[in-house]
């Protein structure tokens, strides 16, 4: 059965029951009413015990009657909401489609969907047009009887209205306005914007607050070193899951965000190593180097793509044969989605969902080293931005080792260039463990890390751009390898390619120097504000010190 996806914006109105509908061509834009109905509409909505959807706005439903009978899932978005319809089948009454969990398993992972709610709909449909006679929005006259499913939950009546958008006009300037004109006429009509942000909500009522909430972050002393460590983890764990299902569906970008947002969690996991501990701490760290490097694969071949699809655009010279072009592109292409297809696969199993069970775990319950029974009290609060402090000088001190070993061998050409480029690859690697670092320190001690993670960013844009080429032209000799066992086929394109790729890496390395000296100034600067700090804490607890003195 087929799954479509659709972009609502829309605006609710709360009415009584005597409150007229006004004449619908007021609203700036619409011309016309090409049509009017009246339908039967019922829903069941579904959740988790603990409401997981309901509480991250999210609703699904199963609804019979009307024009769009089916299987809904509605996800907040940028400017409106993203809707999925699935159809109906006999013997899918309470079994939610698999179509709609997967872009949701981040949040339900493999708990029980349950009924938390019936809504029952009279709804007055009208269909509006603009001077074209396109339809340019709808509006519904809703009359509804709803029955929360929770323990100790209510029926409810109510009578809204609603104006959505058509597709044509959703996310428009034109769209926009006529919204705007829409809540002027209904608000002089008697009409004000809805206080629920859904039907659902408004049928759970205070019934949502009997109900068990999912593992909540732990709170913290505000100014707390250990309460910045949750802040850090808890930013990455949002990222994880808000990319969640841009990946599944492949939307632009989100593998590569997504791998960003993994690889932040599990560098943070090593730098607060110290402040907190634990087998499950380091396994979780695990279980986000596993996530990574699926994901890696699959960001990897998204990045060789995009640049053989640069590439291959030499401006139609007649040196390469269109043919072979076409067939390079298309074998990268294929290679990116058979990455991607075992990155959903990875994103369905067992591993996956432990993982964000873990995290979820270790937010709600963070096992603080040297502070078990009350994490975050303060008792314990220098030292954790101590440790952190380590853990940055540390980070510092492996980038310059290996940027003093890879330039010492950079020009010795009897060093294979393998070793030499893998030599750099280090070097970024320490400069995005130095960046994390500096995120996490920022964020616990108060300290000024802005300058330093910024270098540290630079430094790892010109080695990426750098490792990018690497990359490319290993796929190269790898695709001509396969070209010449499928039968002989011409790998000149391929070793053209290779060239302008290695013209590339030199290129971007250029600019590496400068970067260095850049990262090295601001660790310098913020060693600075270090020393600063503790020479004024030494003598805030000097003057302490004899202030008790004359007390005693």
């Amino acid at each position: 059965m087929s799954t479509r996806e659709f972009f609502e914006v829309e605006a609710k109105f709360a009415v009584t029951d005597d409150t007229e509908v006004p004449d619908l061509t007021g609203i700036a834009g619409v011309d016309g009413v090409a049509d009017t109905a009246v339908h039967e509409l019922s829903a069941v909505y579904y959740d988790t015990g603990d409401l997981r959807l309901t509480r991250s706005r999210i609703t699904l439903r199963r609804r019979t009657g009307g024009t769009d009978a089916g299987w809904h899932a509605k996800l907040p978005g940028e400017g409106g909401r993203r809707e999925l319809h699935h159809e109906l089948s006999d013997d899918d009454a309470n079994t939610v489609p698999a179509a709609l969990i997967d872009p949701v398993r981040a949040i339900v992972r493999d708990l029980p969907l349950v009924p938390i709610a019936r809504v029952d709909n009279e709804r007055h449909e009208s269909t509006l047009t603009d001077s074209g006679g396109a339809v340019c929005a709808e509006f519904c006259d809703d009359h509804v009887t709803a029955w929360s499913l929770l323990p100790d939950g209510d029926r409810t009546t109510w009578r809204e209205w609603e104006i959505e958008l058509s597709d044509d006009y959703a996310g428009t300037d034109a769209g926009a306005d006529l919204i705007e004109s829409a809540t002027d006429l209904f608000g002089t009509a008697g009409a004000d914007p809805s206080e629920s942000p859904s039907k659902l909500v408004a049928a759970l009522g205070d019934s949502i607050d009997d109900a068990p909430h999912p593992p909540c972050v732990a709170e913290l002393a505000p100014d707390s070193a250990e309460a910045g460590v949750l802040a850090v983890l808890e930013h990455n764990y949002r990222r994880l899951l808000d990319y969640d299902p841009r990946v599944r569906v492949d939307e632009w970008d989100s593998v590569h965000q997504m791998r960003v947002a993994t690889r932040e969690l599990r560098s943070h996991l090593e730098t607060f190593d110290g402040v907190m501990d634990g087998d499950r701490y380091r396994g979780t760290a695990r279980g986000l180097r596993e996530l990574a490097s699926v994901l890696g694969a699959a960001r990897d071949a998204e990045v060789v793509a995009e640049r053989f699809r640069d590439l291959t655009s030499d401006g139609g010279s007649g040196v390469v044969a269109p043919e072979a072009t076409a067939a390079l592109v298309a074998s990268v292409r294929a290679d990116y989605r058979d990455a991607h297809a075992r990155v959903v696969e990875y994103l369905n199993s067992p591993e996956y969902l432990r993982l964000l069970e873990e995290l979820e775990k270790l937010l709600a319950d963070p096992p603080f080293r040297g502070d078990a029974d009350a994490p975050g009290s303060g008792d314990t609060g220098d030292t954790a931005s101590e440790i952190l402090l380590d853990h940055l000088g540390r980070a510092y001190r492996k980038l310059l080792a290996r940027h003093d070993h890879a330039m010492s061998v950079w020009d010795d050409r009897s060093v294979p260039l393998r070793e030499r480029e893998e030599n750099i690859h280090r070097i970024r690697k320490a400069a995005k463990k130095l960046r994390y670092s500096a995120e996490a320190v920022g964020a616990a001690t108060g300290l000024r890390t802005k300058h330093l993670y910024k270098a540290c960013s630079r430094m790892q844009s010109v080695l990426g751009d750098f490792q990018d080429a690497v990359t490319s032209r290993d796929i190269l000799l790898a695709k001509a390898e396969q070209a010449r066992a499928d039968g002989g086929a011409d790998t000149f394109l391929h070793g053209l390619l290779y060239q302008r790729e290695m013209a590339n890496g030199e290129q971007a390395l250029a600019g590496y120097r400068r970067t260095m000296d850049a990262v090295v100034d601001a660790y310098s600067e913020l060693d600075n504000q270090r020393r600063k700090a503790r020479r004024k804490a030494g003598d805030k607890s000097g003057r302490s010190g004899k202030k008790g003195g004359k007390k005693h």
